[in-house]
């Protein structure tokens, strides 16, 4: 699906051959959809790594590539553990707010369809990336502020409690993700990219069988992140 426009286009636009490769970095925001629900706010967390793009055509007014990362990111989800009444819930031990986080990391390969207008060499132009998501298990933490057999259910709203010590189940990850954004090149300096992404995932980190205790605990991760490529290998061949 993602060559098929490319193999189209290549018919009637202009064809290119430009390869860049570069680096990116970011910060995620991530819940992620449990059933059973589990109340939570975003939770912060890193992502960077390597990026590449293959140029592949120009379509009047559209320039076509394929893009691809691998990058580190911090995903997890983070309670918010409240009364009736949407107040924090007070530990008797602690005197404290109850706090609980959990961070996973992955590595994640996005591959994406690569649509952009405006400037190609010198300047400014708009772009919208959309594509699957791979994400690789590499470990995970868990931060909270009281001791699991005091904490307060008695004034807890929302008494799913079971994924606090669950490990993640399923190691391999994967999703659509979409982004839109802009693009800023220089000749001999590159490209600088200003991304905003969203990504859904398709597989839950746990069981979903009617035996296990979640149907569902899928990603949801907005990611905003920037990028620099450089073009090691180009050829622009217009009609």
């Amino acid at each position: 699906m993602l060559f098929l426009p490319a193999m189209t286009w290549a018919q009637i636009g202009e064809h290119r051959s430009t390869f860049s490769i570069g680096v990116n970095g970011g910060y995620n925001l991530n819940t992620i959809r449990f059933t059973p629900k589990v109340v939570q706010s975003q939770k912060g967390g890193l992502t960077g790594g390597f990026s590449m793009r293959y140029t592949v055509e120009k379509y009047f007014s559209t320039i076509a590539s394929i893009a691809a990362e691998v990058n580190y990111s911090q995903l997890g989800w983070q309670e918010k553990i409240q009364d009736i009444n949407n107040q924090p819930v007070i530990n008797a031990t602690t005197g404290l707010p109850e706090e609980y986080s959990r961070t996973i990391n992955y590595v994640q390969v996005p591959l994406f369809a690569h649509l952009a207008w405006g400037r190609e060499e010198r300047g400014v132009n708009f772009f919208v990336n959309a594509g699957p998501q791979f994400g690789f298990y590499l470990g995970e933490s868990t931060k909270t502020n009281f001791d699991w057999a005091q904490r307060n259910m008695s004034d807890r709203a929302n008494t799913i409690v079971a994924q606090d010590t669950m490990k993640v189940e399923n190691k391999f990850d994967y999703g659509i993700a979409l982004g839109v954004g802009m693009e800023y090149s220089l000749p001999k300096v590159g490209h600088f990219l200003l991304e905003g992404r969203y990504y859904y995932g398709l597989g839950n980190i746990y069981g979903d069988s009617k035996r296990d205790y979640f149907g569902s605990s899928n990603f949801g991760t907005i990611t905003v992140k920037l990028a620099w490529l450089v073009d090691i290998a180009r050829y622009v061949a217009k009609k």
